[in-house]
């Protein structure tokens, strides 16, 4: 049986922009995804800290180094320039491969550097 467990999140980013008029997405820098092991495409859900909404999307790879969280398309009526969002992917595993994973969490600065990652344990 697998189950649907944390892979990795991104802990209090600062969205930089909101881009009603894109094609819906996230656009996360290189840097923070390689970071906590995101890829491009890979679905996340967002939780934003300044409303309490919640939604689901995927990502795009921004610039490395730019610092970027940008909120595309519809969601960016529901995270705007300045909001905290936390950023949280999940992934399907087997019991051997929960016991193995521990998911990596990047702390962020308001400057969307990343101040520490940290591994959650599953025990």
């Amino acid at each position: 049986m697998l189950r649907k467990i944390l892979h990795s999140k991104i802990h209090r980013a600062r969205v930089t922009s909101a881009r009603l008029d894109y094609v819906g997405s996230i656009t996360i820098d290189a840097d923070i995804l390689d970071a906590v092991g995101l890829r491009a495409n890979d679905a996340v859900v967002i939780a934003n800290c300044d409303n309490g909404e919640r939604f689901e999307t995927y990502v795009f790879r921004g610039e490395r180094g730019s610092k970027q969280i940008i909120i595309n398309g519809a969601a960016a009526r529901l995270a705007g320039e300045g909001h905290t969002v936390i950023i949280m992917h999940y992934a399907f595993a087997s019991e051997d491969e929960y016991r193995a994973h521990k998911p990596a969490v990047a702390l962020m600065r308001p400057d969307n550097t990343i101040e520490e990652i940290i591994h959650y344990d599953n025990r």
